[in-house]
């Protein structure tokens, strides 16, 4: 440093950010709430680290990149001007990453698409930063995870780790409840590993001080779900949510054995990105269950119909529906995709495709009514083997372009739901109750018969 001394303007952390700038675990997740001062943090704590350790190399990303400009590269320029005009700091606007005088390095991302997060795929960094998880898929998310890991370039004792913010809401709000806020881990995951520490708006000394009016804002928000998540950090409603309906503990049942008698449908949305095919059984009631589900990429048609044929009974099937983009004619074969299905021995029920009347059939479905038994209950439960269409359905925002839709992007969320969506469409009847069989006299009083000589 030339025997002279430089100051950042780092600000004195509150004693949320303190914990979170003192936690080594392997993924930390900081925030909450609105106002917590989550990117503030996060942008502080990676200085820090690259300031202090020698040779790290972190990752810092957000969805898009506006978000990241205005969030994180205009503010760390600023923060770092003294030791960019020292040159112990180089900032390289292509590459958006800040060099260090210590070897470690900051590089800026964002992943806008599904897609965007392969650029990172193959390269290893130390520590990564996502401000605002809740907006990363959590596809993007796993797939990130495979590049934090050494990177062969710090000097000293290191390990990988993952920094999250995160508030309620979002397309990845579930995977970021499951992990941070349930702590439900699959075999592969160490509850060790993760650690969340709650953020408030009254935890944000410099906030509470200086703009009171933002407290009070959050306080008269009318929607009392929306104030809750914003401003307690309630992790069970969230800003956005299309189906506010979903309630894993009413809408999602251990498989059980049903009646024979019980219609049974299929319905599917078909693409060379996603197969997404579901059976259900309906009962007397009109009450449907999802009992099980298909869910692959990159199969062509033939091979489609196969995966369906092979999983579901097709055979017993009343209808199988499909929406009628499936019935338009290829130029190069003149054949539609619903004859190709057919040929392969799949054959497909045309339903509408009206986006906001399917979704507001399926809001009714999702809805708990009362029952025969007095008590409220969903005419739509989905067996827990169906795990990707429990896992996308909660994940549906509304569209920013149309208030009664539902957002089609992440595009990887929307498949199962709209297979469920052609369900509701198809306007399925209820089983009817068998009629009892005539009583067969003769048989009866052969029968008796027997019984008696053998009493005799």
């Amino acid at each position: 440093m030339a025997g002279k001394t430089i100051e950042l303007q780092l600000h004195k952390p509150y004693p949320k950010q303190q914990l979170f700038y003192e936690c080594y675990q392997k993924r930390v997740a900081y925030g909450g709430a609105r106002g917590g001062g989550k990117s503030v943090a996060l942008r502080e704590k990676l200085i820090r680290m690259a300031l202090h350790y020698h040779g790290i190399q972190i990752l810092l990303l957000r969805r898009t990149y506006p978000e990241l400009r205005e969030n994180h590269v205009k503010p760390m320029r600023l923060l770092l001007q003294p030791l960019i005009k020292a040159k112990l700091v180089k900032y390289t606007d292509s590459a958006k990453e800040f060099s260090f005088f210590t070897g470690s390095s900051i590089k800026l991302g964002y992943c806008k698409t599904e897609s965007d997060v392969l650029q990172y795929q193959g390269q290893a960094y130390d520590v990564i930063g996502l401000d605002e998880a809740t907006h990363f898929t959590e596809y993007q998310y796993s797939a990130l995870t495979e590049s934090n890991r050494l990177s062969g370039i710090c000097r000293e004792k290191f390990n990988p780790r993952m920094y999250l913010t995160c508030n309620p809401g979002g397309v990845g709000h579930a995977w970021v409840k499951r992990l941070f806020i349930d702590r439900k881990y699959t075999n592969d995951e160490d509850p060790d590993d993760y650690v969340f520490i709650q953020a408030k708006v009254y935890d944000n000394d410099w906030l509470m001080q200086n703009d009171p009016e933002y407290v009070r804002a959050l306080k008269n928000i009318p929607d009392p779900q929306r104030r809750k998540a914003f401003l307690d950090g309630d992790w069970d409603v969230f800003e956005g949510q299309y189906f506010t309906e979903f309630n894993r503990d009413i809408h999602v049942v251990k498989p059980f054995v049903y009646p024979e008698y019980w219609k049974r449908y299929i319905s599917l949305d078909y693409g060379l990105d996603m197969l997404a095919a579901y059976e259900y059984v309906c009962d007397v009631t009109g009450r449907t269950w999802v009992i099980n589900e298909v869910y692959k990429e990159g199969l062509i048609v033939s091979a489609a119909a196969e995966e369906i044929k092979r999983c579901f009974n097709v055979s017993r099937a009343d209808a199988v529906y499909a929406p009628g983009d499936l019935w338009n004619r290829h130029s190069d074969t003149g054949k539609s995709t619903a004859e190709l299905f057919s040929e392969n021995g799949v054959v497909l029920t045309q339903v509408s495709n009206d986006r906001i009347q399917g979704w507001y059939t399926l809001h009714e479905l999702l809805n708990p009514v009362m029952n025969e038994s007095g008590e409220k209950e969903p005419m739509l439960k989905i067996f827990e083997n169906c795990v990707n269409l429990i896992r996308t359905l909660p994940m549906l925002q509304y569209s920013d372009k149309n208030p009664n839709d539902c957002a089609t992007e992440p595009h990887e969320i929307t498949h199962a739901p709209d297979a469920l969506r052609y369900y509701a469409c198809g306007r399925p009847f209820s089983a009817v109750t068998p009629e009892p069989k005539d009583y067969d006299v003769v048989d009866y009083n052969d029968e008796v018969g027997d019984f008696l000589s053998y009493r005799t």
